[in-house]
């Protein structure tokens, strides 16, 4: 009896210390579970581990290298879409702007005929415009009676000067000759800077008479493109009275635009063609860029001077010109592997594998097809020349963007 009541009593006490101790015993053994737990994965880092931190390149050049964004096509889709590259060559570039000119007198050639003294034009040779003249043939009689009368003040002139001449050994009539020979001189030079010839003036010494008219001539080859004189007019001095062109050569206009003057210098060579010539081309250089710039049109003038071989090219005739201007030798790629967003150009490098990579790029010049590569590419590299836009759209779609441009 006594037996089993002591062992009662030890199970009562053994149930009472492991309420009283329990909870204690088990939070220190968990933290000791949970220690050297940690302990083992903090010595397990050193080798393994899936967190993408830990996988992160640690050189900065691999770490760069790492981030830059990519957008795959698969070489079955690259097919399918069309995809072509090109490679980024170094080659001589040549621009070519087309413009349009005209035809105009070369104004180095253009003579004007007036007279300089009042009177009435009493014969018209030349009677419409258009009309071929030489150098030196007549235009118009004129008749003035100012010239009339200082005609027949320079015949007075000289009969005073032979008289005076005549007379030997006596000073009166020395003092006379001398008088009249200044006299006769100054009436010569009046006539001549009326435009009266020599032959004239000689012919009015030798007939002794005045002539009632002079004479107008074309000091120029060339033809009457205006013509103010009519038969009878009365014509006052200074007052114009033909305009005469010589049209051996002539003048070609041409048109460029603002963008374009930059590449525009004196001595550059241009091709100019006419519909009216089908086929034949005229080679000139640029003679002159005029200095003014048209606020409607935002175009410059150049100017060309071309031989009118049997006078076929008529002013106000339109031209067809071609100028070439040498670039040199220029990074290149072809301008639809650029996308212009307006704000930036981007191309898309094959990085091999399937992999392109969007860059931005500066260009500079544009010309036939191509564009030159300022900055952002290296000869060698192989950009995207078609579809350009379909890859485009896919690296979009995929959230992937350039970075920048690239210093290269």
């Amino acid at each position: 009896m006594k037996k089993s009541y002591f062992v009662v009593i030890a199970m009562i006490l053994i149930v009472a210390v492991g309420v009283i101790y329990g909870p204690k015993l088990f939070e220190r053994s968990s933290d000791h579970i949970q220690q050297d737990t940690a302990e083992q994965n903090h010595k397990g880092h050193g080798a393994v581990s899936s967190s993408p931190a830990a996988i992160a390149p640690q050189n900065p050049a691999e770490r760069e290298s790492a981030e830059v964004p990519a957008v795959e096509i698969p070489e079955d889709k690259q097919q399918m879409l069309g995809v072509r590259t090109v490679e980024v060559v170094a080659k001589p570039l040549q621009k070519v702007i087309r413009t349009v000119g005209r035809i105009e007198n070369d104004e180095r050639r253009l003579a004007t005929v007036n007279t300089k003294i009042e009177g009435w034009i009493e014969k018209l040779y030349i009677d419409y415009s258009g009309r071929y003249v030489k150098k030196g043939e007549p235009l118009a009689d004129i008749y003035s009676p100012e010239l009339v009368a200082t005609q027949q003040e320079f015949l007075d002139a000289l009969a005073w000067a032979r008289k005076g001449s005549s007379t030997k050994g006596d000073a009166f009539g020395g003092m006379l000759s001398a008088d009249a020979g200044r006299i006769v001189e100054a009436a010569r030079q009046r006539l001549k800077l009326w435009d009266i010839s020599d032959a004239q003036i000689k012919r009015i010494e030798e007939s002794g008479k005045p002539v009632r008219t002079f004479t107008l001539f074309s000091p120029v080859n060339g033809y009457v493109v205006q013509k103010m004189a009519l038969q009878g007019m009365k014509v006052m001095p200074g007052e114009k009275l033909f305009d005469i062109a010589d049209l051996s050569s002539v003048w070609v206009i041409a048109d460029i635009y603002e963008y374009e003057l930059p590449n525009i210098r004196v001595g550059q060579t241009a091709d100019i063609t006419l519909s009216y010539f089908p086929g034949r081309v005229f080679t000139s250089k640029i003679e002159y860029i005029y200095p003014t710039l048209s606020g409607d049109t935002r175009t410059v003038k150049i100017r060309f001077t071309i031989a009118n071989i049997g006078g076929q090219l008529k002013p106000q005739m339109f031209t067809n010109v071609e100028v070439r201007i040498d670039l040199g030798k220029k990074l290149i790629i072809p301008d639809d592997a650029v996308i212009d967003t307006g704000l930036r150009q981007i191309v898309y490098v094959d990085q091999g594998d399937g992999y392109f990579e969007p860059r931005q790029i500066v260009v500079g010049v544009r010309a036939n097809g191509l564009f030159e590569v300022l900055k952002g590419l290296n000869a060698g590299e192989k950009v995207a020349s078609s579809a350009t836009f379909l890859i485009d759209s896919e690296a979009k779609l995929k959230g992937i963007s350039p970075l920048g441009a690239h210093q290269h």
